[in-house]
């Protein structure tokens, strides 16, 4: 097993004990709930007389089910509106921390935790959602968890979980002109598969990792959970310690140095042992786009969708059942694919620096007509500096919507569905079947910056020729 690694070091720091199950019982030290997988788990404490253990460890906000275009209460959805009003009494009666709609703190939970100072390195945090794993950009263990979880973090602070081994997922060199981190993590999952992670935490490190801003990592973690993996996390460093001060819930003043100093001694050791190390070189990576129905159905923009003979006996079944869905053929270019609708968005990349990737290539262009393409901040605070930057009239002129914050159709628990089967580019995170609100939708996942090539062209397009 491995030794010596942050995650390993973390797992000791918060380990209460071993169950006789084996299980470890882990304390959380933050607990992050939304409208969708809390109001049952508050149920079951109701139902056994318990109460919240450390109401000041949970952050509440709503995301999932969060109209972004029509907001005004009541929501036309009725099942959202009691989502809504659960977790607004839910928050007030148990005295937890709640950033609604307007609050100008609202926005998809793993956005406004991080801009908000509240996920720091050296963490363990769990939320109703499986892509908790993005903390892990700061140097946190962070699980995605269910709602009978969800409800034993609410009455106990912990969880009794198996330990992970642990990938060191090694990239070096310069990624190229249009590449981005939503192309590197693609290509890791196209790599080692959907189920390579199974039973690990990935490390991610390496040169191409360390010259990352925050948000790129946050961008890989996020898509942890797409490969397999429980978790994935980054070792904090100087670039993790900038982008935390002076943030709303970061330590001040002695106990900000004192901070750095002790996130600084959880990093992996220089003689760690992992139980697996995988090599990438940047150099090989491309603008990369999903082409089936898993994400690590995945091929550069500069390749043809693969034959069934080209791919291992365990990948064959799935992929003849992709052609089909997908409507796409072996042996085609994924270049040159129409586009019904164009996504930009979601807890993968609605951030304010994918916003300004996707403006620098709609900028000078026009969305093509019977294109829909609309662009969804991830948080009130994204879309405050979006807005203070002039991103927003950069879209609008080149014919995007620019709407609410919200998880909007990277899942489809809101109006924002795609109809029929029509085909969308999307920076969200999944391609999986009616995963976009339509039982026969298709969804091609890409970055923020193909997405907006993708709506400007009318088709899957290289984004470095708009470069």
């Amino acid at each position: 097993m491995s030794q010596g690694t942050l995650f390993d070091k973390v797992w000791e720091l918060h380990t209460v004990k071993t169950l006789p199950s084996g299980q470890t019982q882990l304390f959380i030290g933050l607990h992050l709930i939304h409208e969708v997988t809390s109001p049952q788990a508050f149920a079951m404490l109701r139902d056994r007389g318990l109460k919240v253990l450390y109401p000041n460890r949970t952050i509440a906000t709503v995301d999932h089910i969060v109209p972004t275009e029509n907001q005004a209460r009541p929501f036309r959805d009725e099942l959202a509106e009691e989502m809504m009003v659960a977790i607004e009494n839910n928050a007030k009666s148990n005295q937890i921390p709640f950033y609604g709609i307007g609050s100008g703190n609202q926005g998809i939970v793993h956005v406004i935790a991080p801009e908000q100072g509240l996920t720091q390195p050296g963490m363990t945090i769990a939320c109703g959602d499986s892509h908790t794993s993005t903390h892990g950009a700061f140097g946190a263990i962070a699980f995605g968890i269910g709602t009978s979880q969800v409800r034993d973090v609410l009455a106990s602070q912990t969880l009794a979980l198996n330990k992970l081994k642990v990938r060191r997922i090694e990239v070096n060199g310069d990624l190229k002109p249009g590449v981005t981190a939503k192309d590197l993590i693609l290509h890791i999952i196209r790599k080692l598969g959907v189920k390579g992670g199974v039973g690990y935490a990935y490390e991610y490190a390496g040169t191409t990792i360390e010259q990352m801003s925050m948000e790129e990592r946050m961008t890989i973690c996020n898509m942890s959970i797409e490969g397999g993996a429980r978790c994935g996390y980054i070792n904090p460093d100087q670039i993790t310690y900038d982008y935390l001060k002076d943030r709303d819930f970061a330590p001040k003043n002695q106990d900000w140095e004192r901070a750095v100093s002790w996130w600084s001694s959880i990093r992996s050791d220089a003689d760690a042992i992992y139980d697996d190390v995988v090599v990438f070189a940047a150099q090989d990576i491309a603008p990369t786009v999903t082409w089936g129905i898993t994400p690590g159905q995945a091929i550069s923009i500069e390749e043809t969708i693969p034959q069934l003979e080209e791919l291992p006996e365990s990948e064959r079944a799935i992929a003849q059942e992709a052609y089909s869905y997908m409507q796409l053929h072996p042996g085609q270019p994924i270049k040159g694919t129409k586009i019904d609708v164009c996504f930009i968005g979601s807890c993968t990349n609605g951030r304010l620096s994918d916003l300004r990737a996707a403006a620098k290539i709609a900028k000078g262009h026009k969305v093509v007509p019977g294109v829909k393409a609309f662009v969804v901040p991830g948080s009130e605070r994204v879309k405050r500096a979006a807005e203070a930057e002039g991103l927003h009239l950069i879209f609008q002129e080149a014919g995007f919507e620019w709407r609410e914050a919200g998880c909007s159709m990277c899942l489809a628990m809101n109006p924002d569905k795609l109809q029929g089967n029509q085909i969308s580019a999307s920076s969200s995170n999944r391609n999986f079947k009616g995963r976009q609100g339509s039982a026969t939708g298709r969804t091609l996942l890409m970055s923020p910056a193909m997405v907006a090539a993708a709506a400007v062209t009318g088709k899957v397009s290289d984004v470095r020729e708009l470069i």
